[in-house]
């Protein structure tokens, strides 16, 4: 399938970053989102490239001080600045953002299409999102990106280990909170403050339960339910008081629980008969949620041994 948006290798090499990981989601329905992580330690001091010109934003959450940094829109400098580790920058892909790569750099960036912030808008009463409130080369200290940034950097760490729906529903979070921030879009009295109906509950459930390794999308639970996606989110946390990612987790530590207690296998098996990525991974989940080690709570359940 060939790739539409502005993300990994088709951000990476106008960048000149050798390597750039990247995560996707199509939680919203006309809209893929994706977060790509970028940096260069030994730059040539070059112009960027020109990335593909679309109506979408890219969000940039820096890692590192960038002094002096050149900024260009549609050909020209449009503002020289100190970057700051820690800072939040945005892009519009519309008009040809550029900068001078002459030191070494760190960053992420979200790639938010238009589609996606119309489809965040599309709430009764509320005005279709304009052009997002930024000026070129002015950061913003905004937590919000930070710590959605620090979680999804992650899971760009251990691909394996990640769950399509945290994925999803991060970069859900981070859309509305863009959408609001920068676009103007007022929250309001949220509509369907309740939750699930009880079967809705237990066709969510199920649905989520039926593949443990978390590679369900938020859309396709959503869509089954008729609800849209920020609805269905907000709506199974209010019956379940966990948002679906996490209790997914919930799920895969109970499943590993069962099969500790009644079949003598090896914690590499349970690890993926769970819906963990391996060994390393369901001992970290485990031992996080439960307080011990899976061999611990497995010799104190059982008296098996302790691997």
């Amino acid at each position: 399938m060939t790739q539409a948006g502005v993300y990994g290798q088709r951000l990476g090499r106008p960048l000149h970053s050798r390597d750039a990981p990247s995560l996707i989601t199509r939680s919203l329905r006309s809209a893929e989102l994706a977060v790509t992580e970028a940096r260069n330690d030994d730059p040539t001091a070059d112009l960027s490239g020109s990335l593909p010109a679309e109506d979408a934003y890219l969000v940039s959450l820096k890692f590192r001080d960038y002094p002096d940094c050149e900024c260009w829109e549609r050909g020209r400098c449009v503002a020289k600045t100190d970057v700051r580790a820690g800072a939040t920058y945005l892009y519009d892909l519309k008009r040809d953002p550029r900068y001078v790569i002459d030191k070494p750099f760190h960053s992420l960036f979200f790639y938010l299409p238009r589609s996606a912030l119309d489809d965040i808008s599309r709430q009764p009463g509320a005005p279709r999102i304009g052009e997002l409130s930024y000026e070129p080369g002015v950061g913003h200290d905004d937590g919000v990106i930070r710590h959605i940034g620090a979680s999804l950097q992650e899971g760009l760490r251990r691909p394996d280990e990640t769950n399509q729906l945290f994925v999803d529903h991060m970069m859900l979070a981070l859309t509305a909170h863009v959408a609001q921030t920068y676009g103007g879009l007022k929250s309001g009295a949220e509509p369907n403050r309740g939750g699930l109906a009880p079967w809705q509950v237990k066709r969510a459930c199920d649905r989520l339960e039926s593949d443990l390794t978390g590679k369900v999308a938020l859309q396709q639970v959503a869509a089954e339910l008729g609800l849209s996606v920020s609805h269905f989110s907000r709506a199974f946390r209010i019956s379940t008081g966990l948002p679906p990612h996490q209790w997914l987790l919930r799920q895969r530590v109970k499943a590993a629980k069962q099969l500790m207690t009644v079949r003598d296998l090896p914690l590499s098996e349970i690890a993926m008969s769970a819906g963990f990525a391996n060994q390393s991974h369901f001992t970290r989940v485990f031992s996080s949620m439960v307080g011990v080690s899976p061999g611990v709570w497995r010799r104190e359940a059982q008296g098996g041994p302790d691997e």
